[in-house]
């Protein structure tokens, strides 16, 4: 018979493995292996891959292009009128 252990297999992210050593307890074994999950990052990865950010509509992407030629036209100005 194998000794308990824990793993999570996330496809093409990374395995995490906690292996029973010796007498440890199961409660020491668990707490390992989520300190090791914490520490990979992984829980928070797997959130942010499940929220579903909904794409900007094609007239909000214009707006927003429109603002930001306008600031860059102000920078060139201040840029310009700096050096002198």
């Amino acid at each position: 018979m194998q000794p308990p252990y824990f793993s999570i297999k996330v496809p093409a992210l990374m395995a995490i493995h906690a292996h029973k050593k010796g007498e440890e307890s199961n409660d020491r074994l668990q707490q390992r292996f989520k300190q090791q999950v914490q520490k990979s990052g992984l829980i928070k990865m797997i959130r942010i891959k499940n929220i579903h950010v909904r794409k900007q509509s094609k007239r909000l992407e214009r707006i927003r292009a429109l603002k930001r030629e306008g600031f860059r036209e102000e920078n060139k100005k201040k840029k310009f009128y700096s050096n002198m």
